[in-house]
This record gives C-alpha cells, structure tokens and sequence, in this order.
C-alpha cells in the first residue's frame, strides 16, 4: 500500500466517524495526509503556514462547534509547535485530532534532517497516543478505518478518567511521498456506531441532595461550561425555588440572555461579611477572580457540593465535601420534582442590595470617555450584534469582562482558553472560533497578547471578526498584585515589559480594516462600523495605566 492510499484510508475513518474540518500546515513529509484531507469532499479544509497558529485556529473550531477538528503537520519542530494548544485543549476539555508525520524508522538517530523522536512528544496532555507503522501491504486497511474512529471516540468521549481533549496519531512516510498517479479517492467506509449512556443521578439521591439544600442559606455557582440547552433556565428555576443566588461567571454564559443571575460577586465579595452560606453548589470550572477563590476557601463550614464531568476534579481549595458525576441539566430538573424550601427571605435580598450597588460603581468607573479596560469591555459586549460571539484573552481582559459586563437581556456566547490560561493563541483561537460558529466574531485581548500571537493575524483574512487591543503599554494587570517591593526601573523593563508594537502596520500588513480609538466615543463608533459593515478589524485603544489603576481602585472603594 503506497503513502497516498495508507492516508487516504486513516483520513476517510476520520469522515466516517464524524469529522468536518482539517486545517492543514503546509509540509513535505506530510503530504500524504494533506493530500487525503484536501480531497475528502466531507472535510472543510483550512490552510495555515505557522503551526502554533493552526493549532489554536483548531482549537477555536472545536470551541465554537463541540467537534473535533483534525490538525496535520509535518515532522520535526512543526509538530513540536502545536503543544501549546495541545496543553490548552487537554486542559480545557476541548477535544482536538492531531496527526504528525514523521520520518521513517531506520532514519531516526542518524542525525538525519528534520527528524525528532516525535514517540509521545505530547506527553500526558493527550488522552491517546498511537504510533502507526509505515504504509505497509500486511495491514489491513480495516485496521486504519477502525483506529480512527477509535481516535475520534477518544477525543470526544468522557470516561470514568478523563474529558473530551487532544490525541495524537505519528504517521511516518518513506519516499516516495506521493504516487506518480494521483487515483480517484476512496470511499467512506461504514462507520462504527457508538452509543453513550448519560449519567442521570439517582432518585434516591436527589432526594437527600434536596433535603441537604432546603430551608438553609446557599450559593449556587455556575463557572465556565458548555452547558446543555435548557441549563440556564432550569438552574434560575432551582434557585428560586431555594431562596438561593445564582452567581454567574463570565464564561458560563449565564449572563446573557435575561436570565436572573449575579454578576457583581468579584466585587462584593471582597468583604464577605454577610454573606456566608450554609452550603455551595458549585457547576463548571473554576472562577476568574481571586476574590471568589479566598471567598470558597473561608467557608470551612459550608457543605461544598460540586457537580463535574469524567475526569475533572476543579477544587484546587480541597473544600468539596461532596462530588456529583452527573449530567447538571438532569441533576437540576430532578432536584426541582423533589420538595423544596426556601432559605430565610433577608438572605437573597443582601446579594440583590450588594448587586445594585456594585451595578451603579461600574456605571460610575465607565462614565468618563478616557477608556480603560473596564470601559472597553463594557463597550464591547454591549455591541456585540445579537448571538455574536466574543474571545476574551487572559489577564486584564477576563477579569474586566468578569467586573464590568453585568447582565443583559441580549443573548450572546463568550469564549476564552482558561485551561491553561495563557496569553498565546489568542488570535487564532478567535479566527477558528469565526471560521467554525459563522456568526459575527470578536475578541478582547491585551497588547502582550497580540505580541504573542502576531502570526495568528493571517488567521483573520476573510473572516467576520472585530480584534480589540487594549494597549495598556505591557503587563498592566502587574500593577493591581503586590509587587510594589521590586524597583520601578526593574518593574517597568522585566514585568510591564512594554511591546511598542505599531498595530496599524499590523494591520496593513494582514489586510486588516484599522481603527484608532483614543476615547469611548471613537470606541463605539469604531465597534458599530465593524459590525455593520462586517470582515476582519483591528481596533487599537490606548489605556493610560495610571488612570486604569484609579478607575479600578474607585471602582472597589
């Protein structure tokens, strides 16, 4: 069996098993592969020349659609680059194909060109890893169907061990790469059908759950997750039924869509005097702030109840007393059929006080037209167009997000890689998350994160997608942590770290529409001719760190 038909094989199990999308990094050794997806009329093929971008932009599409993407590279350090979206999507939950070619065996500790022992080169932050043989006559071609919908089962199937994430297939090939004759391509094989069980807790046991909740004071806290149609709804309806707060973080899109939920919590939970639970009921992942992290963590004598998938235990304050493996949307709706009593009516009436409160701080920080990072992210989600998508980078973007968004009755879907949260790939998880949702796309990032990520700019041509840079001069979120000991000098240069990047050359450079907003004003008017008049823009706003520290200070006092 030639290269070609040895790929043409793996990759036609792939579309068997369900898979939509490959993006494709252009190599030599990988030939054989990117020939197989390009002419798979099942797959929707993207081409990206830098592989850490391709593998965010991977990591974007499987965002926005549940679904695994296939990532092709060539050998060496190609394959090397796509780890950091591999460390996300494994942390994340995000599963995600990747197939590496290599060189063949009897090449490998020749000092031969381009070739690395590429044998698990993503160590344990993939849920598989196979190493297939050279393209070979004795193996059958059912054995490539079979591995992969094998891989396709294990990066999207939750097990008692882990969560949907990354795997990986090394595929070496010998020369030559390509047959002289290109043949017609196969066609798809039968695929396996693969059926899962959801986990529905037990009668028995909603009933004590119900009984533990009923009538004593409780928080329930729902972090970032994909959580299942009807969730939001059901949840509020639980929580009015207990007397209870819904306290919503950023990325569980709770927010959004007119649901009564709390916003403010990273605010007013910085004095938590009044606000300590008889029990927590905790859905998602971990929260953005510290503050809710020291607020959870105080609560040595609150029942922690958290509800987490396979393979996930978020509780790095070591607090759940009790851990529910469950579909929440079921769990939820089995609690609301069991007899519920509410906590005392002054308990929900603090958080609605403390909410208001912090509602009206945000409108005062946001009223002047000098932007900062609260500013321009309030401004940013209240344009989003309805049902838009929205990336939110790390470090200063999602803790203004999570401070200054508040509720709304317009419905829309925020997104940010907090596995891992690292400022790289940014950009290119937003262009996957625009190229696999095919709905209007933005993204708030800071001006250290579009350095890290300048290549992930290319990944934008052609796409419905608004870039939003705070440029801050570097590491802003640097002068709200206690390192005021360290000299200004050493803290400017090895902290702050300015980039000085010039984002107009940027943006001409990647055919990119360009907008300067220096104030709040130019900022909206920029956001609402973007949206109108759709394709790919980078608008830059500058933010005076001095006056953002101010702002955020006020905002707390």
């Amino acid at each position: 069996m030639n290269n070609l038909a040895w790929a043409d094989a793996f990759v036609a199990g792939l579309a068997a098993a369900g898979l939509r999308r490959a993006v494709i990094a252009p190599g030599a050794r990988s030939s054989p592969l990117a020939a197989a997806c390009l002419r798979r009329p099942e797959l929707s093929c993207e081409v990206i020349a830098d592989e850490r971008v391709a593998g965010f932009f991977a990591l974007g599409l499987a965002r926005a659609e549940g679904w695994p993407a296939v990532v092709v590279t060539t050998s060496g350090t190609a394959a090397a680059n796509l780890l950091p979206a591999v460390v996300e999507a494994n942390l994340a939950g995000v599963p995600m194909i990747v197939l590496t070619a290599d060189r063949p065996p009897e090449v490998h500790g020749w000092s031969a060109n381009q070739t690395v022992d590429q044998a698990r080169l993503y160590g344990v932050h993939v849920r598989a890893f196979h190493a297939l043989p050279t393209p070979n006559a004795a193996t059958p071609v059912g054995y490539l169907h079979a591995l992969a919908a094998r891989m396709a089962e294990e990066s999207i199937s939750p097990s008692s061990s882990s969560s949907p994430g990354p795997v990986h297939a090394n595929l070496p090939f010998r020369e030559p790469l390509l047959p002289d004759a290109i043949p017609p391509a196969p066609p798809l094989p039968s695929p396996v059908a693969v059926r899962h069980a959801t986990a529905f807790p037990a009668e028995a046991d909603a009933a004590v759950l119900a009984e533990r909740l009923s009538g004593r004071r409780g928080a329930i806290l729902c972090g970032e997750a994909a959580y299942p149609a009807g969730f939001g709804a059901a949840i509020c309806a639980l929580a009015a039924r207990l007397g209870a707060p819904v306290l919503a973080e950023p990325l569980s899109n709770l927010r959004s869509g007119g649901l009564p939920v709390f916003a403010r919590q990273s605010a007013f939970l910085r004095d938590a005097n009044g606000f300590r639970p008889d029990w927590v009921l905790r859905f998602g992942g971990l929260p953005v702030s510290r503050t809710l992290e020291r607020w959870l963590s105080g609560l040595t004598e609150a029942e922690h109840i958290l509800v987490a998938p396979p393979g996930r235990w978020p509780d790095p304050l070591w607090r759940a007393g009790r851990l529910l493996r469950c579909d929440p949307l079921a769990l939820v709706e089995r609690l609301i059929e069991q007899p519920l009593r509410s906590a005392p009516g002054d308990w929900l009436e603090a958080f609605r006080a403390a909410e208001a409160r912090l509602d009206a701080a945000a409108r005062a920080a946001c009223a002047s037209d000098a932007p900062f990072e609260g500013s321009v992210a309030a401004a940013l989600l209240s344009a989003l167009p309805k049902g838009a998508r929205c990336f939110v980078g790390n470090s200063l973007a999602i803790r203004a997000v999570d401070l200054f968004s508040g509720t709304g009755a317009k419905a829309f879907m925020l997104h940010g890689n907090r596995g891992a949260s690292g400022i790289d790939g940014n950009i290119a998880t937003a262009a996957g998350i625009a190229a696999g949702s095919g709905r209007p796309t933005a993204a708030l990032i800071g001006d250290q994160a579009a350095l890290h990520d300048c290549g992930g700019f290319a990944a934008l041509a052609g796409r419905n997608a608004v870039i939003v840079v705070m440029n801050n001069g570097g590491g802003g979120i640097f002068d709200h942590l206690p390192l005021s000991a360290i000299k200004r000098a050493h803290f400017e240069r090895a902290w702050v770290a300015p980039p000085r990047l010039d984002f107009a050359a940027l943006a001409a450079a990647h055919g990119l529409a360009f907008h300067h907003a220096p104030t709040c004003a130019a900022l909206a008017a920029a956001l609402g001719a973007a949206f109108d008049e759709g394709g790919s823009w980078l608008i830059e706003v500058p933010i005076d760190r001095a006056v953002s520290k101010a702002r955020f200070d006020a905002f707390f006092a």
